[in-house]
């Protein structure tokens, strides 16, 4: 099969192409090098090819308060980059499926985070702009399917975590974050601050997790919308033990800023839609999956290099 990817070099998109690699397929991965999504020629060079899957992973975003200061451009460059994706397929590749990512921070925190409620009431504001853009993304999938046909998937992640994330300067999801904390903590004997009371609730799941659901989905969705999570949601402060067993750093020793931003307070996934495409889920156990992780995260520290460790 061949396979289109945008925003292959991220977290997802790179163990994606991977795996649709490893399982035989010819697989064209798009950075932001690759194509400029925010151009709507930019996907015109790749014509000449007859996709049977477009795997549309690309947007605008980081974690932590980003969302604070760029509402404005996270609206107008992923609004950009959806058209330029949904246009391309309508006029160029209709022949593929297109399956899409959504986001859960476009549920609305006062309803069940059920599909059916995917576009009904409000999100945060701190993420609303860019929750949003995910939404007109899932509208634009339904309304070019409703007018031309062809056939779509969108799927919503709860918070994907395991090794191989980026180690650049970009701000981390939360579990990275309380790693990379607590790790300095213990290595190098920082404070480790966390944001928040620590009993604001989030859901994790392991990435060979979500791309095997994912790629079960694609085979069998069709244009549907399907949550991939866990259905397991814990505390910050729940997390941060956890990882303080596995690296032998004291739990008592966390402080939490009351003052700094949290996002939403809760942050899960109803997965009942998503047990009858798969009734026989199994997930990564989380001691397993972060003990993995952590390892990665040691091995891979840039600043490890650098810095001077201290005996704990």
């Amino acid at each position: 099969m061949k396979i289109l990817v945008t925003g292959a070099t991220g977290f997802l998109g790179k163990t994606l192409c991977l795996r649709l690699t490893e399982a035989g397929h010819t697989v064209i991965g798009l950075g932001s090098r690759d194509a400029d999504l925010t151009n709507s020629q930019s996907l015109r060079q790749y014509n000449q090819s007859k996709f049977e899957r477009i795997y549309h992973l690309a947007a605008w975003t980081q974690a932590g308060d980003f969302c604070l200061s760029h509402p404005g451009e996270q609206w107008l460059i992923n609004q950009k980059l959806n058209t330029t994706v949904l246009s391309w397929w309508q006029e160029c590749q209709f022949q593929a499926k297109l399956i899409s990512i959504g986001t859960s921070c476009s549920y609305a925190p006062d309803l069940d985070t059920c599909e059916e409620n995917y576009l009904n009431g409000s999100p945060i504001e701190s993420l609303f702009a860019y929750a949003m853009t995910k939404r007109m993304l899932y509208v634009g999938l339904q309304a070019i399917h409703q007018q031309f046909g062809g056939s779509y998937l969108y799927v919503v992640p709860s918070t994907l975590y395991g090794p191989g994330y980026h180690t650049d300067d970009r701000q981390l999801h939360f579990i990275f974050d309380l790693i990379r904390k607590i790790l300095r903590g213990k290595y190098y004997g920082e404070p480790v601050v966390l944001w928040g009371d620590g009993e604001q609730t989030r859901e994790l799941i392991y990435l060979d997790d979500f791309i095997h659901s994912l790629l079960a989905l694609s085979e069998r969705g069709e244009s549907d919308i399907v949550n991939i999570g866990t259905g397991d949601a814990r505390s910050i402060k729940s997390f941060a033990q956890k990882i303080c067993e596995i690296v032998k750093y004291p739990f008592e020793d966390i402080q939490f800023d009351q003052s700094k931003y949290v996002g939403a307070r809760s942050k899960f996934l109803n997965i009942e839609r998503l047990k009858l495409h798969s009734p026989s889920l199994r997930f990564t156990e989380l001691d397993e999956g972060l003990s993995r992780t952590i390892d990665w995260f040691e091995q891979y520290m840039p600043w490890k290099k650098s810095e001077t460790l201290i005996a704990r």
